[in-house]
């Protein structure tokens, strides 16, 4: 909270000496950029929050019960915070039963939230996760109304059609360039290490790497480079808030998968 009330001070304080010094013009076009930018934060937090909502919501509890509509499936056997995990219902690629998690292990049968999201606003679909919809549904008790706010605006204006994107049954990127995506990479590696191994998803017995995601779900991989990793220290920074477009994502998933998996 306070560093939001010292933004807006310090960009109160911009627009007030820009005003005064008669730069009316230069004063509009720093408007122009912060409210992107602004709204990329929001549609990424929102993104993370998909992902698991208990790591970036100050306080939260990781969940140890099932969801109340995880009972409605039998198919996927995960229990406990899993079943709360939006993605986890959704899907990676927003389609639920229609796309990647249509089978295997992770299929509930759910429906994606894919088309709503074409349909509805974000008011709506903020209403739809307070249970307007349906009273099992209703996330308000574990989300503040910012964070309810910011998932809306993923939904709204922060989910792509991934199958336009990733070829579903060899898993590569369409019209992806690892090339280009090695250069674009060395952000990545920052943190990653250039091979990708720096940091382990998984376990000693069965680690998990960059390489690993990029190849086995191209899918989580676009999602979470475009949005950010939650709860991660240092902040994984998404590729919404850097302003990188699909097709820089693509190049990183096409280099991503030439990284070892073990």
């Amino acid at each position: 909270m306070k560093k939001v009330i010292l933004a807006v001070f310090l960009f109160s304080l911009t627009a007030w000496l820009m005003l005064s010094l008669g730069l009316r013009d230069k004063w509009q076009t720093v408007a122009l950029a912060a409210a992107p930018a602004a709204k990329a934060e929001s549609i990424a937090r929102g993104g993370q929050l998909y992902d698991a909502w208990w790591k970036m919501v100050p306080g939260a509890k990781e969940p140890k019960d099932n969801h109340p509509l995880w009972a409605l499936q039998t198919t996927n056997k995960r229990k406990g915070s899993v079943s709360w995990r939006c993605k986890e219902c959704h899907g990676w690629d927003y389609t639920g039963k229609d796309g990647a998690y249509g089978g295997g292990s992770h299929k509930t049968g759910f429906a994606g939230v894919w088309n709503a999201a074409q349909k509805k606003s974000a008011d709506e679909l903020a209403a739809i996760l307070k249970g307007s919809a349906n009273p099992q549904h209703n996330f308000s008790s574990v989300l503040r109304p910012e964070d309810i706010a910011d998932l809306a605006s993923f939904l709204k204006g922060g989910l792509v059609d991934v199958k336009k994107y990733v070829d579903y049954k060899s898993k590569k990127p369409i019209g992806g360039d690892a090339e280009r995506g090695k250069a674009q990479f060395a952000v990545c590696g920052a943190c990653h290490g250039p091979d990708g191994k720096k940091l382990n998803f998984g376990s000693d017995k069965e680690p998990e790497y960059v390489g690993t995601v990029a190849k086995e779900n191209p899918q989580e991989f676009t999602h979470k480079i475009r949005v950010g990793q939650p709860g991660s220290n240092p902040p994984m920074p998404g590729a919404l808030v850097l302003g990188w477009d699909i097709k820089q994502i693509l190049d990183v998933l096409a280099y991503s998968q030439t990284l070892p998996e073990k």
